[in-house]
């Protein structure tokens, strides 16, 4: 996966980018599970924090829908002119 770059909301959460998508999505979830944003009646929901709610929203959300807002978050690297 090339890298990509990151927001400064995002990058709060999983570090400064430039990384794969596959990077960011692992600590996200890392971030997640260690702050126990999860839901605990149903393991798909997340419960944003605040700074997670920066890059998610405030409300709770499907673990599903959270690719969605996270796009808006990540942007592909610039190509370099020739």
């Amino acid at each position: 996966m090339k890298p990509v770059q990151v927001s400064e909301e995002l990058a709060d959460i999983v570090g400064k980018g430039p990384m794969p998508r596959t990077e960011i999505i692992k600590k996200l979830w890392d971030y997640i599970k260690k702050h126990k944003l999860q839901d605990t009646k149903n393991k798909r929901n997340i419960n944003p924090d605040a700074k997670l709610g920066k890059v998610l929203g405030n409300q709770t959300i499907d673990m599903f829908k959270m690719t969605s807002k996270l796009s808006k978050h990540i942007k592909e690297p610039e190509m370099a002119s020739r």
